[in-house]
């Protein structure tokens, strides 16, 4: 993916209502079930230091997919020098990772695509199904693991997951798990530096973003001017 595009292609995410309509729908068990009167269990805090979700070979895999979706140029470091795999892996061990901001008591019913995926399967979940199944198909077509192929080898298969030409087996939709992981990437890539991504705020620099300033009150008077502002991270803001 060229840098330009992926630039252009940032937007806000929307909210996806969980309730799709039941035209051309498939019902799909799953999820979290139901009871009268009983407490959700809490998830587990992350752990601290080291990987606190993926395997190693998880993280690799993630780090070069970062890679292909943000290689590096003259603009700024790779989304893989950048740490989005190590966002990604302290997002998934998380209260993101194990969906607990999303409606799971079921049923899932396949909606419309301008509806959003309906699955049982956390963030977490469909990490671990998706990865696994995608050394499976790059097995099966090249007789490697994804991390194995060469970078042009990867483009293609991402390519073919975007297209939705990549047959990742039952449990994974692949454009699905394809949209999450570019959706990942792109927060990784974006985020303050204190989630573990925007390695020495890259992304920041190159948009001119100025990061977490308390204000702007020094810079009122330099209208007009070219201002060339340091960005500011909560890293900067902490004790």
């Amino acid at each position: 993916m060229k840098r330009r595009e992926f630039l252009t292609s940032i937007t806000a995410l929307g909210v996806v209502s969980s309730m799709p309509t039941l035209a051309q729908a498939d019902i799909v068990n799953g999820g979290q079930p139901w009871e009268p009167g009983k407490v959700q269990t809490p998830t587990a805090p992350p752990k601290k230091g080291g990987l606190q979700y993926l395997t190693r070979h998880e993280f690799d895999t993630v780090g070069a997919i970062a890679e292909r979706f943000i290689p590096a140029d003259d603009m700024s470091i790779s989304g893989k020098d950048a740490g989005c795999a190590i966002f990604i892996d302290r997002q998934l061990a998380g209260d993101y990772g194990n969906g607990v901001a999303v409606y799971r008591l079921g049923r899932f019913v396949k909606g419309t695509p301008e509806q959003g995926p309906q699955s049982p399967l956390t963030p977490a979940q469909h990490y671990r199904l998706g990865l696994t199944a995608l050394d499976n198909a790059t097995q099966k077509q090249y007789g490697k693991t994804f991390v194995a192929l060469t970078g042009e080898q990867q483009d293609v298969v991402l390519q073919a997951m975007e297209n939705n030409k990549l047959d990742l087996g039952q449990q994974v939709e692949t454009k699905v798990f394809f949209e999450l992981l570019l959706q990942n990437v792109r927060e990784g890539f974006l985020s303050d530096p204190i989630y573990g991504g925007n390695k020495e705020m890259a992304s920041w620099k190159m948009i001119g973003f100025p990061g977490a300033r308390y204000d702007f009150r020094d810079l009122l008077a330099k209208k007009g001017q070219k201002l060339n502002i340091i960005p500011t991270s909560l890293i900067d803001n902490t004790l």
